[in-house]
């Protein structure tokens, strides 16, 4: 599946690989001159590894991907891999003899123990294949994976558990203490995100409860029970803020959000709204339902009544399970 995120992945990845590959070349062709003697080929590499950015090691291997350098970098010589049998990691898999250079998909490093990619170059001496020449690169060191991923806007929908998915027809919505006091729990939710920095909010319709995150302290949230949602006291708990300027959610459409989660749960005493969340930020509201099917869909598209998401009878509420989840 080319998902969004994996798009992104190969991005960075042909961005790296531009950039790296003629000089991965142009060290391969170096290290062809004195193939296959170990401390001439740990010159070449000492002397060419500082001209590969972000390098963690560098080294030469045989046809047979037996290591017959030592591991360089820009810190010196590693004599103790020399003689290393490389055959099966994951960056020899789909190399050779298919293709003069290959870019790694990432995995874990023996050594580091952490997130790494290698290159993979073929040496060749008069057109004949003569070697390896491989780098490995530790993705902490790489600039173009500190590059922050966004999250796509448009509408996706998750399957649950399927053992949920099988009984959902042998079950019925429990009226919850929240839906007793639906209103006043939707009131103040929304004075809360309108008007006091909650930025996130996620009511659990069926415990009862919400989780909430603040723009004055993001990295930790907030579980409010049912008995202080209903409560307009808990409005001094949290002072008044500007309603962010970066929000994708305009302050005004908090209200009609808050109402479609209420038609929700109460559609339909099978298929129901158990939880749903707001991100002001991002724009994208959060549905979990009770045949545990997940949906993450932009509110524009969540408020427009022709949206395909409202296309049931009463509600989406009302499609088979199938479709929900």
């Amino acid at each position: 599946m080319n998902s969004p995120i994996q798009k992104s992945i190969s991005q960075q990845r042909h961005a790296l690989g531009k950039l790296i590959r003629p000089i991965i070349n142009h060290i391969a062709d170096a290290c062809s001159q004195v193939w296959p003697d170990r401390e001439q080929l740990n010159q070449v590499l000492s002397r060419h590894v500082s001209e590969l950015p972000y390098c963690a090691y560098i080294y030469a291997l045989g046809t047979d991907a037996i290591q017959i350098s030592d591991n360089i970098n820009s810190g010196g010589h590693y004599p103790e891999h020399f003689g290393r049998d490389r055959s099966s990691r994951p960056y020899l898999n789909s190399v050779y003899p298919a293709v003069d250079y290959y870019l790694s998909e990432a995995y874990i490093s023996l050594l580091s123990g952490r997130p790494s990619i290698t290159a993979i170059q073929l040496v060749r001496e008069g057109g004949r294949v003569i070697g390896l020449l491989g780098a490995d690169f530790d993705l902490r060191d790489l600039p173009l994976t500190q590059q922050l991923y966004d999250e796509p806007d448009q509408w996706r929908q998750m399957k649950g558990d399927p053992s949920i998915r099988g009984l959902l027809f042998q079950q019925t919505r429990i009226k919850s203490v929240l839906d007793s006091h639906i209103d006043e729990v939707l009131a103040i939710t929304e004075e809360l995100m309108a008007q006091r920095g909650v930025f996130h909010g996620k009511l659990h319709f069926s415990s009862s409860r919400a989780t909430l995150w603040l723009v004055d302290d993001p990295y930790r949230y907030r579980i409010v029970e049912v008995e202080d949602l209903i409560d307009p006291d808990i409005c001094f708990a949290y002072p008044v803020r500007p309603y962010p300027e970066s929000a994708v959610l305009p302050q005004n459409r908090i209200h009609h959000v808050l109402e479609g989660f209420k038609t929700l749960r109460l559609a339909d005493e099978t298929v129901y709204l158990r939880s749903g969340s707001i991100n002001i930020f991002n724009g994208l509201i959060g549905l979990n339902f009770s045949c545990d099917g997940s949906h993450y869909i932009p509110w524009s598209d969540f408020l427009d009544p022709k949206n395909a998401f409202w296309s049931g009878s009463i509600a989406s509420t009302s499609r088979p399970a199938s479709e929900l989840g």
